[in-house]
Order: structure tokens, then C-alpha cells, then sequence
């Protein structure tokens, strides 16, 4: 998966994403992460990107129109990735996906206070696209036309507000990350990862994960559970069922009109 993010702060992406988990995933191949400096698309001689609001008001909001330049460049990247297991391979062009049969899924997100909060149903959903085109916002915001006509979606990660969106599209990174063939090696551990969920037809279960614990054992006497260490299956898994956090919803019978 390709992840372009445009924002006038590039730099401040290098320390987290050359690290862990997301560093080794970049270096297989797995994803592809590139952070744009929005000033690359101004075309005045001191590389504006923002301005007064129209109608008066505090601080400066972004432009639409370097913006837009950026998003168009960005859907023509050169670079793509297929899926094949746990492995990528690179495409030179949408094009040439299209001519192996099949059309390069793009998505564009604009980081918003007013957009819908991320969840990890969100993170599993956009991790089905082949390329994530992010917009971080600075100052007092984004023209409203960018949110209009040009993002797919406004993703906010929480009632709060902060000084960007670089933040969030960290963590939308992380989150989708998490979710592509290979990229935390054993798959197994997100099956009872917090927030995952089960379904069927009427019934919808999520949860938040169990606690654990590791040695030692006991620490100034503060014990780990002795269910535990007892060796029995059975009464280890149905501990720790009873220490989720289960929250369970019966979805309601569509009324026929």
C-alpha cells in the first residue's frame, strides 16, 4: 500500500516511521510511505499556502489551489503496489494495473474536528485500498471546497483539537498498517486485539482485550492471577473471556415497510 501525505511540516513524519514495526514493513516492501511538502505546489516566489478567511475571522486557513494540484499529482504517482501474499510488487502507472486486470483503489482523506472519529472497523476498511492520499491541516483549517470536492472522506481521531494533522495521520498509518499481509509478521495476534469484533446476521460483539500479565510472578506483593499459571486451558480461556471488556449488541429485525 502506497500513503501519501501532503502537509508543510514532511520532517516531522521521519523519526516515527523509521522506527519498529512501519520501519521494517517499508523496508520489505509492504508499504510505501511518503510525506509531501504542500509549499512544493504554490506557485508565488515565497510559496504561500494559505490565506485570510473571506468574511473576517482569527488566523489563516489553507488554499484550495495547491491543494488540488497536489491531489491530481499524487493520483498520478508512479509508484503502486499489488498484493501477492506477504509480498508487494510495484505497478509503473495506474495504467499499467489496468492492464493486469485490475483498477487501482485510491482513497482521499482530509484530517477534520468535524469529520467522522476513527475506528478500528475504519482502519480495517481503508486497508482494502491501494493508495491513501492524506491532507494535514494547519492554522484555522482547510477551504471548505477542499472537503466539498476533493477529499473521499473527513476522518477525526477525537473531540479535541490539535495544532495539525499530522497526528492523526500517524496513526492512520499505524492503524492500516496493521491490518496488510506481512506487516506484523504473526496475523494471529489481531484476532483478539481490542476493538476487533465478531458478527453474524444479529449478533455483534466487540471487545476490549483481556489484562496480562508476564514474570515476575509476584512483585512486592502484587500477583499476577493464579488461573494463569495453573496450565489449565480451559480455565485460562474462559478467564480471560470473563476479564474482557465484552460489549455486546443485538441488531435489531429491519422493519418491512
Amino acid at each position: 500500500m502506497k500513503f501519501d501525505i501532503i502537509t508543510i511540516f514532511p520532517r516531522i513524519f521521519d523519526s516515527y516511521f523509521s522506527e519498529s514495526i512501519l520501519a521494517r514493513a517499508q523496508k520489505n516492501d509492504l508499504i510505501k510511505i511518503e510525506a509531501h511538502d504542500l509549499r512544493n505546489w504554490a506557485e508565488d516566489k515565497h510559496k504561500t499556502v494559505d490565506d485570510k478567511p473571506f468574511g473576517g475571522g482569527p488566523g489563516m486557513i489553507f488554499k484550495i489551489e495547491p491543494i488540488f494540484k497536489a491531489v491530481k499529482d499524487l493520483k498520478k504517482a508512479d509508484i503502486f503496489f499489488e498484493r501477492s501474499g506477504a509480498k508487494s510488487r510495484s505497478l509503473t502507472s495506474p495504467r499499467g494495473a489496468s492492464r493486469l486486470g485490475r483498477r487501482i483503489k485510491q482513497r482521499i482523506i482530509l484530517f477534520s474536528a468535524k469529520g467522522k472519529q476513527f475506528t478500528q472497523a475504519d482502519a480495517k476498511r481503508l486497508a482494502k485500498y491501494d493508495q491513501l492520499i492524506m491532507i494535514c491541516g494547519r492554522y484555522e483549517g482547510v477551504d471548505e471546497r477542499v472537503a466539498e470536492h476533493l477529499a473521499d472522506e473527513e476522518i477525526s481521531i477525537g473531540k479535541f483539537v490539535l495544532t495539525g494533522g499530522e497526528i492523526p495521520a500517524m496513526i492512520v498509518v499505524d492503524a492500516v498498517s496493521r491490518f496488510l499481509p506481512g506487516v506484523l509478521g504473526k496475523e494471529e495476534s489481531l484476532v483478539e486485539e481490542s476493538f476487533s469484533s465478531i458478527s453474524d446476521k444479529r449478533l455483534a460483539t466487540s471487545y476490549l482485550e483481556y489484562p496480562q500479565y508476564t514474570r515476575p510472578e509476584d512483585f512486592r506483593g502484587w500477583k499476577a492471577p493464579e488461573v494463569l499459571l495453573s496450565g489449565n486451558h480451559k480455565k485460562i480461556e474462559e478467564w480471560k473471556r470473563a476479564s474482557s471488556n465484552l460489549k455486546t449488541q443485538i441488531s435489531k429485525p429491519k422493519r418491512k415497510i
